[in-house]
């Protein structure tokens, strides 16, 4: 009897396990980029065909559960980025960094020190359009030595496409911090928002063209 209960259990619990093409495609990965305001850069990967989930945040710097305004004086050392989950048999994370190079401006840095909103900004400042400080600062944060040696052998590729050096950081991930709730989906939940419409919405735009012209967008967002 024990040993027809035995078997009994071991089929009930094969048949009921997942199997490995099913854990397979649920398997997701990551990757941790910043061009600037996360607003405008998790509205864009929002429309990139096999990212799953986008979540704003701040990595890159030393204080611990830093709040937005923290990180708006510039003093954390944090960027703000955005984490992007995604499906690496629908798109690589090759891909999700070579889209990178389209959704902002690697280059922006001042050219000579200078005063933006009333704060100096020394040479070297990084800034993506009006907005100026070390937090919009272009970065890619690496979880692995692959994510390393790709994002490093795409910035040394798409340099030949600059005139000005591409000022990028590419660092290991120490920590990333989700930004707060209000942050999140901020485009779709605030279309009539000043910046939104101003910034957000054309820089969203260019780049859905971009990923149309790739056959990389998701059927939804044509």
């Amino acid at each position: 009897m024990k040993t027809a209960l035995t078997l009994l259990t071991l089929f009930l619990m094969a048949s009921l396990a997942p199997t490995s093409s099913a854990a397979d495609a649920a398997k997701t990965e990551t990757a941790i980029i910043g061009g600037g305001c996360f607003w405008c850069v998790e509205a864009q990967y929002l429309l990139v065909k096999g990212v799953k989930n986008v979540v704003s945040g701040y990595a890159g710097g030393k204080t611990e559960n830093p709040t937005y305004e923290d990180v708006c004086t510039g003093d954390t050392g944090h960027a703000e980025v955005i984490k992007v989950e995604f499906d690496p048999t629908v798109v690589t994370y090759k891909e999700i960094i070579d889209l990178f190079w389209d959704a902002h401006d690697p280059t922006s840095v001042t050219k000579e020190d200078g005063e933006h909103h009333g704060k100096f900004m020394p040479k070297g400042t990084a800034y993506q359009g009006n907005d100026y400080g070390s937090q919009y600062r272009s970065a890619i944060y690496y979880t692995s030595e692959e994510q390393h040696k790709i994002a490093e052998a795409s910035k040394i590729e798409v340099q030949k496409k600059w005139k000005d050096p591409i000022a990028t950081e590419i660092a290991p991930l120490k920590k990333f911090y989700p930004a707060e709730d209000y942050h999140q989906n901020f485009k779709a939940l605030h279309p009539n928002q000043g910046y939104v419409r101003a910034v957000v919405d054309p820089k969203t735009e260019k780049f859905k063209h971009k990923l149309e012209e790739k056959g990389k967008i998701k059927p939804e967002a044509k």
